[in-house]
């Protein structure tokens, strides 16, 4: 759909109707959307995945996203003796209108915990996003969703910039307090009961 197409579509007397979370799922078990689909629910929308980089097809996976989503993955036996494990580029429920699959998720517990559910805002200790071509959507749609859900930490990883950004004290819809972190500095991502991992920068940039 072009942008015109899309402006005329929502004119004035227009109404859109989000999904719900619980409608989704229906979607996925009717068959209606395949589990595995490259899309994710993002305030109500069916939103595509994109894990390209800048300027490349949206629908490729960057090599450096997916070096940054493995640095990541190596992590889980450090965070498993803080009490909690690395989900990577699996669902969140945060219902009513948003199940994205971010990057990376810190999860209280371990993966046995959530055999037959997603985890929720209250699993979470931390959210992570690996951000190239997504780097917009990341800090706007995805943020809202993260911070209006109550996740207490937030962390793009900034491909475009080679610079991480951790945004703390959510409040409605936003974060109340973000901070740059580059090259040489350490970034202490939230674990179970208080704790936190400090890993360096550097490693989690390719």
């Amino acid at each position: 759909m072009s942008t015109a197409e899309l402006r005329d579509l929502l004119d004035g007397r227009t109404m859109l109707m989000p999904l719900t979370v619980d409608q989704y799922h229906t979607m996925l078990e009717t068959g209606i959307l395949r589990d595995g689909d490259p899309y994710e629910l993002l305030n109500g929308m069916l939103v595509r995945k994109d894990r390209s980089a800048v300027g490349e097809d949206p629908m490729t996976i960057g090599h450096e996203h997916a070096w940054a989503v493995n640095s990541l993955v190596d992590l889980n036996s450090k965070l498993k003796r803080l009490g909690c494990y690395m989900q990577v580029q699996q669902p969140l429920s945060l219902p009513p209108y948003d199940e994205p699959e971010p990057d990376g998720a810190v999860i209280v517990g371990t993966y046995e915990d959530y055999r037959g559910r997603h985890p929720t805002a209250a699993d979470v200790t931390c959210v992570i996003e690996v951000a190239d071509a997504s780097l917009n959507r990341d800090r706007t749609t995805k943020l809202r969703a993260y911070a209006g859900s109550g996740i207490a930490q937030y962390v793009i990883i900034n491909l475009v910039d080679r610079l991480v950004e951790v945004y703390t004290e959510p409040m409605a819809q936003r974060y109340g307090r973000s901070v740059t972190l580059g090259l040489k500095d350490r970034v202490e991502f939230a674990a179970a009961k208080g704790k936190r991992l400090a890993v360096a920068v550097r490693k989690l940039l390719p």
